[in-house]
């Protein structure tokens, strides 16, 4: 059966559009995880960055050995939070272009639903400029195939959250290293070739280390500035409530 709404937690959907927001040459992917509830609504409360093996720019694609991983991390979850924990879904970044699936998008969701039925894809448009403010916006629809060549808009709601739970903490700590994989990787492929002049490998080179000063520039930075911002934000959250209990103390002592 179809799924009626998607629920996403407001720290999962920040960590989704840090991972679109990472690159603008390739799309990025992911895995989404969360429950589904007797009426058919999805809640997402975790996501799986997954790295990609070959960087395009206008498909992704997910491997079995992948879902299978994401599976068991799943479970993980599942034991930590008491809660039915599993892959319900996926999702992808539109750099450039806009939010709705390609032909390949709706292909691929019509694949997975084949195996889940509740399966839903989400996609976030970035680095899309509009053309009247010439502001880059961002955008994000949630969608399920209806058949191999037709999208059916799912309702797509944001909950908010004073939080970030400790999966989607552990999701943007490794983002800069499985980035840092996916660099690497590429850089190797050309080391293989041993009939490349000096000139080229020294390009290739100062490519690869350009390539890993941009993850450091783009995510690392901002990351930490987000969890000093957070910790600022505990921290006077503390102290609120630490003057509140100060105020009822004092409240039920003046009334005894």
């Amino acid at each position: 059966m179809a799924v009626r709404c998607v629920y996403l937690e407001s720290d999962v959907y920040y960590v989704c559009l840090t991972h679109a927001l990472s690159t603008e040459r390739e799309e990025i992917m992911g895995l989404l995880i969360g429950e589904i509830d007797e009426n058919y609504s999805s809640r997402i409360s975790a996501v799986i960055m997954l790295r990609r093996s070959d960087k395009q720019s206008d498909r992704v694609e997910i491997s079995p050995e992948q879902l299978s991983d994401a599976s068991q991390t799943a479970e993980r979850l599942a034991l930590e939070l008491k809660r039915p924990m599993r892959v319900i879904g996926w999702y992808h970044s539109h750099p450039h272009i806009t939010v709705w699936p390609s032909h390949v998008d709706i292909r691929t969701q019509a694949m997975y639903q084949t195996m889940e039925p509740s399966f839903v894809g989400l996609i976030f448009s970035v680095f899309n400029e509009d053309k009247t403010t010439k502001f880059n916006r961002v955008e994000v629809t949630c969608f399920q195939a209806r058949g191999d060549s037709q999208r059916e808009e799912v309702p797509l709601h944001i909950v908010p959250s004073d939080k970030i739970n400790s999966a989607c903490i552990q999701s943007l700590m490794g983002l800069p290293s499985i980035l840092t994989m996916e660099e690497e990787e590429a850089y190797q492929k050309t080391t293989e070739n041993k009939d490349l002049d000096l000139i080229t490998k020294i390009h290739n080179a100062s490519v690869f280390t350009k390539s890993l000063c941009h993850v450091i520039d783009v995510l690392n930075g901002p990351v930490l500035q987000m969890m000093e911002n957070r910790l600022e934000h505990n921290q006077n959250r503390i102290r609120s409530l630490q003057e509140e209990k100060q105020q009822l103390l004092q409240y039920l002592r003046e009334k005894s």
